[in-house]
């Protein structure tokens, strides 16, 4: 996401930081670069304009010597961009049942972002269900329903009822045993007035502990003036961005929000079920200047597995002992991330080794997975458990990929798979005491290591 931007940010940073002398034409150049990059974004002018003088005016103030006008000029950078992204705000969970009311326009993502949502917090531990109260779009309950079967989620739909409030009143019973209920409303071309009186009625009904507004990051500024509609209609209590992934303009919507004082919650990276994440502005900025955003990849790696196989396998790393299976595991768990593409941004320093790594190298493969299972079952319990005794075991190998129909290179590459996974998990377990789990500088060298040799 603001892929570009990123690229122009780090630059700029480390022209300041290698610059001899912080003279006016190169301090010209760098916020003409980051001008053009801001606007290209879709971040409001007069807020460029801002941080362009606020740059200029400590870069050129005589009495700060050049040594320390190189880091003021940085911390203005970071601390201006920081400004115009707003605040950070959680939605946290009460105590008792949280009921959270999705609205929006058409097109906006929402029925998408309800299945999302409710993965995310049910994948916490958290007993959810998925609300259908969208009565006037014909597939909205369908899409609904697939969504939530295809990823194991509860719901309640009735796709013959009409009425938003009859549904609401028919499913009281059945929702009072759920902690979270996530509540998929209508939407319109515009807000209009039918649009504010059902959602006010529904308001009223419900009760809602939070009432979030689902906007597409591709409408940019525009997001401004939504937000103040629907918090003057509604009081939305924040945002949810969707579409990070596929616009350059996420930076308007973003900047937007913040004018507006509408705290952004969560944005959406793609179609997965996985791609959602909280929006955190000093993590995010992070990420755009290429110092990656540990916090954020640990929370979406909770979000493909349940608390019970998380325990399980941190009571192997605990140990110091992992399977082949759970090789296969953690790489399908990769794939439910969307790929290493997704979340390379994330892993500190990686943006510096990125351009070693060869194309295509971090992409998802599915069909090297499969075959790692069919591996699995040509294996003896004894060379599952113990996969080294394969080494330099060119006999074996040859039987177990004559037994799984593949060549002996694909059963190299799952043992070689093994053993970095293995080596990074006694590497962890060397540099201190794990008994609580690794700690995030750990985890920090571990993903590094991981972003230098993975190969999937």
């Amino acid at each position: 996401m603001l892929e570009k931007l990123g690229e122009v940010l780090r630059k700029a940073t480390d022209k300041i930081a290698n610059a001899i002398f912080l003279d006016k034409n190169l301090l010209d150049s760098i916020i003409r670069d980051l001008q053009r990059a801001l606007i290209e974004a879709d971040v409001n002018v007069s807020l460029v304009k801002e941080l362009s003088e606020e740059i200029r005016t400590v870069a050129l103030d005589e009495r700060i010597k050049q040594i320390d006008k190189k880091e003021h000029v940085i911390k203005i950078l970071h601390d201006e961009l920081l400004k115009i992204l707003g605040e950070e705000k959680k939605l946290k969970l009460q105590k008792g049942q949280n009921r959270i009311m999705l609205l929006g326009l058409y097109g906006a993502g929402k029925t998408t972002t309800v299945a999302k949502l409710g993965n995310y917090f049910a994948k916490r531990g958290n007993k959810v269900v998925l609300l259908g109260l969208d009565v006037h779009r014909p597939a909205a309950s369908e899409q609904l329903k697939q969504l939530a079967e295809k990823n194991k989620l509860n719901y309640l739909i009735d796709a013959k009822e009409k009425n938003p409030m009859k549904i609401w009143k028919n499913f009281e019973g059945e929702i009072k045993k759920y902690d979270v209920v996530i509540v998929d409303t209508a939407g319109r071309h515009t807000l209009d007035d039918d649009l504010i009186k059902e959602i006010k009625s529904l308001n009223r009904e419900i009760s809602p502990t939070e009432s979030i507004l689902v906007m597409p990051a591709d409408i940019g500024q525009a997001a401004k003036k939504q937000a103040q509609e629907f918090t003057e209609a509604v009081k939305i209590s924040g945002v949810i961005i969707t579409r990070m992934d596929s616009t350059a303009k996420g930076g308007g919507a973003l900047t937007a929000c913040a004018e507006t004082k509408s705290g952004v919650y969560f944005i959406t990276t793609g179609e997965k079920i996985n791609d959602i994440e909280e929006f955190n502005p000093k993590a995010f900025l992070s990420r755009l200047l290429g110092m990656g955003d540990l916090e954020s990849l640990i929370e979406k790696i909770k979000s493909v597995t349940h608390e019970d196989k998380q325990k399980e396998m941190q009571k192997k790393i605990e140990s110091g002992k992992i399977g082949l299976e759970d090789v296969i595991e953690q790489v399908k768990s990769m794939n439910s991330l969307g790929g290493f593409e997704k979340i390379k941004s994330m892993i500190p320093g990686f943006a510096k080794v990125q351009g070693k790594i060869p194309e295509g190298m971090l992409e998802s493969q599915q069909e090297k997975i499969s075959k790692w299972e069919h591996i699995l079952k040509s294996m003896t319990k004894e060379e599952k458990e113990n996969p080294e005794i394969l080494e330099k075991q060119t006999p074996r190998i040859a039987r177990i990929a004559k037994g799984a129909g593949v060549n002996t290179s694909d059963v190299r590459s799952l043992l070689k798979q093994y053993k970095m996974l293995n080596d990074m998990v006694k590497s962890g377990m060397a540099s201190g005491d794990v008994s609580g789990g690794l700690s995030q500088k750990q985890m920090q060298k571990m993903l590094k290591k991981f972003g230098k040799k993975m190969r999937f």
